[in-house]
């Protein structure tokens, strides 16, 4: 008799990476990169000083806001995303602007590549999202060849993004024991300890993003809630109850007020720069 064994850890991983994407896969992120965020993918592509006939992986690319900037220098990008649907998305992008670059569907805790397979490894607010830091970090570090260039843009906790999942974790379900906040990649001294050993010229700033997309609370909530995804199951998680539904908009909306003046919002971000030992 055949007796089939489950390692329930991995199992509880592949759930929770299933999770993950389907979150992702909510709304419409490629209108939150093109209308909100259009500008970091073009910082970290020269922060990276990417140049043609670089090697390149974007890592939780998403719809492309830096791989597409990258592979506009020459260089042979490519982009890996856990979700498919945002990595259509690019795809598109790409093929409308006449620029080539290859597409894997991959989790950032497990990359498809070789040691030491390439010149550069880029995130744009994409790797912070992986649950596990430590296995995420050990990856990055891992397919970058020695002195090869490592550059990540991450949400700080202390800034509006950082601020906004402080908003919505009490109306979402607790995460799975040993999942870590994303906005914790923004923070220095975590980064210190994630990269450790594995990098020298270890270089981090936080930089203010100014977002004028939106004139109102209501506008930003109304956007968010529509588009972005981990947003969307926020208001997933509370469909049903009518409550919490209303406590839910109206924190998000106070939070989008006390942040905008004049239209404009700030929202701080951690540049990283660093290279492979």
């Amino acid at each position: 008799m055949d007796i089939t064994t489950t390692n329930p850890q991995a199992e509880a991983d592949r759930a929770l990476k299933a999770k993950h994407r389907a979150v992702w896969a909510l709304g419409d992120y490629a209108a939150v990169a093109r209308e909100v965020i259009p500008e970091l993918g073009r910082l970290l592509v020269a922060a990276a000083q990417i140049k043609s006939g670089d090697r390149v992986l974007d890592v939780a690319a998403g719809t492309g806001n830096a791989a597409i900037q990258a592979a506009r220098t020459g260089a042979s990008v490519v982009a890996s995303d856990l979700t498919p649907e945002l990595l259509e998305n690019a795809r598109r992008d790409a093929a409308a602007h006449g620029i080539y670059l290859e597409f894997d569907e991959a989790d950032a805790e497990a990359l498809p590549y070789a040691d030491d397979s390439f010149d550069v490894v880029l995130s744009c607010v994409g790797v912070m999202f992986a649950p596990h830091h430590d296995q995420a970090a050990h990856e990055l570090t891992r397919v970058l060849r020695p002195s090869g260039r490592l550059a990540l843009i991450n949400w700080t906790p202390e800034g509006f993004v950082g601020e906004l999942f402080a908003t919505m974790r009490p109306f979402m379900p607790a995460p799975p024991a040993g999942v870590q906040p994303p906005p914790l990649w923004g923070d220095e001294a975590h980064v210190r300890d994630l990269l450790n050993d594995t990098v020298t010229d270890l270089a981090m700033e936080r930089r203010p993003l100014e977002v004028d997309r939106f004139a109102t609370g209501e506008e930003f909530r109304d956007f968010f809630r529509d588009f972005y995804g981990p947003t969307a199951a926020a208001y997933r998680s509370v469909a049903e109850d009518t409550a919490q539904l209303a406590a839910l908009d109206a924190a998000i909306v106070a939070l989008a007020e006390r942040h905008l003046n004049d239209g404009v919002m700030i929202w701080e971000y951690l540049l990283i720069t660093a290279r492979a030992v």
